[in-house]
């Protein structure tokens, strides 16, 4: 029996102040068009997966912390292949907590990479 898979998916739990979202990216060939999550009014998360159907370029989540002016970067990490072909999602952050602002607001997140054909 075949199983038809879409095509891979990135999925990020993110919480902050105990409320959890979920936050997903598929492949794009333009990162630049890929929109910022509001989490919580007071931070911003973006995952941006970049390639095609053949290949994943790479995986680079960013998180901002949002002020009066404009958001302000506070983490961005960069993952590249190879990645795992694999049915079962696989975590490939463990779970992150960047803190930020003058109260040490702290956002959580972890993402995996899902539907990867083997």
């Amino acid at each position: 029996m075949h199983v038809a898979l879409a095509a891979p998916l990135v999925r990020c739990e993110v919480t902050y102040a105990g409320v959890s979202q979920i936050v997903e990216a598929r492949l794009t060939a333009d990162p630049y068009s890929v929109q910022s999550a509001d989490i919580g009014g007071r931070f911003w998360f973006k995952p941006v997966m970049v390639g095609t159907s053949e290949r994943i370029e790479h995986i680079t989540l960013y998180a901002y912390l949002g002020t009066p002016r404009q958001p302000v970067p506070i983490a961005q990490a960069t993952y590249r292949p190879p990645f795992p072909r694999s049915v079962t999602p696989w975590e490939f952050t463990g779970e992150q907590h960047p803190y930020a602002g003058p109260s040490e607001r702290e956002l959580i997140y972890r993402c995996t990479l899902q539907e990867v054909p083997p």
